[in-house]
């Protein structure tokens, strides 16, 4: 039975956390103390420091000589088993699929362990919890989110393929060669292929980033520019090249691009309808230079960066100007042109306007598609939430082959190695990890000076990172986005069947007592923060990650403590 004294310990423990949180929420909805530029470097701070040295401070103070090996088997089974459960639902039923799996696996089995976990549990059920989240955080950072990276790399890899190579064309490629500067398949930056063939009909596939092959003139009168930020927080100029899905609130229609052989981007504004679409006012520009090499990991809002890259659009008169961001105030300044329509995976084209190759429609728009071709057409995914109402024409030629899977693990193995070395997280995991396996193995202490410059920042890690999420749901348009069916779908997975496996995992290897009490609880904390940034990055439910990320940090507190007190009867 929890007594009112147990109760209050948590209260302690959890305020804090809260007040943090809405006194951000309160400094941007009501008192208008940080501007939306503000907030994203606050965010920057917390996701390049803060976060990751409370990564270290946590893991580095953890004898990974002394883990307890049933709580993390039963934490292991209990993932292995949604991804089983799940894989079979893919594989064998026609409502299920790739994308779903994802969004459903990150849901059903990635809590916010690190921030939420660690002090919520300590209060619960001691100090001793402690050394058993961090041992989670370490299986989540090094494990789990490496292979939720995998699969949305693997989604990529598989939309790029089908809108490259139609088809049976893909089943003659034996050679995937990717560009240093491609950093990832996310569609962040859009990509461009070229293959080359060889006497006996191998096809060697190289995958690049557009600006690759932009003519060196264009890239030297883009230097003179000014630098300046290119900003991400939807209230000043920025790159032509920014994803789409970060339009009109992460679900826009930005513009569709399409590329032709002079080194332009045709343009084509409108929405999207049914299996055939009409764009009106299409027309065709210089191609535009991206400023940002990289997507920022572990970032709850898109952060500013400089850029100086060409950014200058040509009006009607032939004058140069600048090109305002679709969220502020969607200008575009092109000249008009015929409609173009498509049907069937046929293309239409006015007698005035440009034939642009099939081949060489833009990656970044089949991304954001949700479902495959198929042999009746065009499939354009119009699924609420999935990537807004804005979508990709994919035609169907055949059955659609792929590349053999030694190529495509490859690939994608190649990408997510990269997209891993550019995080922060990474480094203080596996740093912390290692400095663990040191110190206690040969009781060798850090440093005071260095233990205390850790701590400094450590310290203000939680309270930053509540922070920043309360931020976060000030800039939101709304506390849910993805419609109340699928929030409530989304909640009852998150806080019932989340727990529900972990349960029965625990039971299966032989979990009791208050381990049994804490592993439950801890997978009915909130949704976490990084594979909602992975599915804002890939486009793939953003909106149902958000509400879960949102909506959820309210509902959790309720929630975590009826578990509490349910499991103390």
């Amino acid at each position: 039975m929890i007594t009112g004294s147990e109760f209050y310990k948590v209260m302690c423990a959890m305020a804090p956390l809260y007040f943090a949180m809405f006194v951000a929420y309160g400094s941007v909805k009501w008192w208008k103390i940080f501007t939306a530029e503000q907030c994203s470097g606050i965010n920057r701070f917390v996701s390049v420091f803060a976060v990751p040295i409370l990564s270290f401070h946590f893991i580095s103070q953890n004898n990974p000589y002394k883990m307890d090996m049933m709580f993390i088997i039963a934490d292991t089974l209990s993932k292995v088993m949604v991804l089983v459960l799940l894989s079979l639902w893919a594989i064998l039923f026609k409502s299920g699929g790739l994308d779903w799996l994802i969004t459903l696996f990150s849901v059903a089995t990635l809590p916010n362990t690190l921030v939420m976990g660690i002090p919520l549990l300590q209060a619960m059920y001691g100090d001793y919890t402690q050394n058993l989240m961090v041992q989670l955080v370490v299986l989540q950072c090094i494990i789990w989110y490496t292979l939720l990276l995998f699969l949305f790399e693997l989604r990529g890899a598989r939309l790029l393929i089908r809108t490259e190579f139609p088809g049976q064309a893909a089943g003659s490629i034996t050679r995937i060669q990717v560009d240093d500067d491609v950093i990832s398949l996310d569609g962040m930056d859009p990509l461009r292929t070229e293959t080359e063939t060889d006497i006996n009909g191998r096809v060697m596939l190289r995958i690049r980033r557009s600006i690759s092959s932009v003519p060196d003139s264009v890239v030297s009168s883009s230097l003179c520019l000014t630098p300046r930020a290119s900003n991400l927080s939807n209230a000043e100029i920025f790159s032509v090249n920014t994803p789409n899905r970060f339009f009109n609130g992460g679900g826009g229609s930005g513009a569709l691009q399409f590329y032709n052989g002079n080194n332009e981007i045709m343009f084509c504004n409108g929405d999207l309808g049914g299996f055939g679409f009409t764009r009106p006012g299409c027309g065709v520009s210089p191609r535009r230079l991206s400023g940002y090499a990289s997507s920022d990991a572990y970032s709850l809002q898109p952060t500013p960066r400089a850029s100086n890259f060409n950014e200058l659009d040509v009006n009607g008169a032939g004058t140069p100007v600048w090109m305002k961001s679709p969220v502020a105030g969607r200008i575009y300044r092109h000249a008009a042109s015929p409609k173009m329509t498509w049907e069937s995976g046929q293309r239409h084209v006015g007698k005035d306007s440009i034939n642009v190759p099939e081949k060489e429609i833009s990656f970044r728009d089949a991304l954001r598609a949700a479902p495959p071709p198929t042999a009746a057409g065009v499939a354009c995914s119009m699924e609420e939430g999935a990537a807004g109402k804005d979508t990709a024409p994919v035609a169907a030629i055949g059955k659609q082959e792929m590349p053999s899977a030694a190529l495509m693990v490859r690939l994608i193995l190649t990408v997510v190695g990269r997209k891993l070395s550019r995080n922060p997280n990474t480094y203080s995991s596996i740093i912390g990890l290692v400095w663990s396996l040191i110190s206690f193995r040969w009781n060798i202490a850090v440093p005071d000076i260095v233990a205390f410059s850790i701590k400094i920042i450590s310290d203000a890690g939680l309270g930053m990172a509540m922070f920043s999420l309360g931020l976060f749901m000030a800039l939101q348009p709304k506390m849910i986005n993805c419609g109340a069916k699928k929030a409530t779908i989304g909640m009852l997975i998150r806080f019932i069947t989340g727990p529900a496996f972990m349960a029965a995992a625990s039971v299966i290897v032989g979990l009791k007592g208050s381990r049994l009490h804490a592993a439950i609880v801890q997978a009915a904390l909130p949704q976490g923060i990084v594979p909602f940034v992975f599915a804002r990055e890939y486009g793939l439910h953003p909106d149902l990650l958000s509400t879960l990320v949102i909506f959820g940090m309210i509902v959790s507190l309720p929630v975590t403590i009826l578990y509490y007190v349910l499991l103390g009867l």
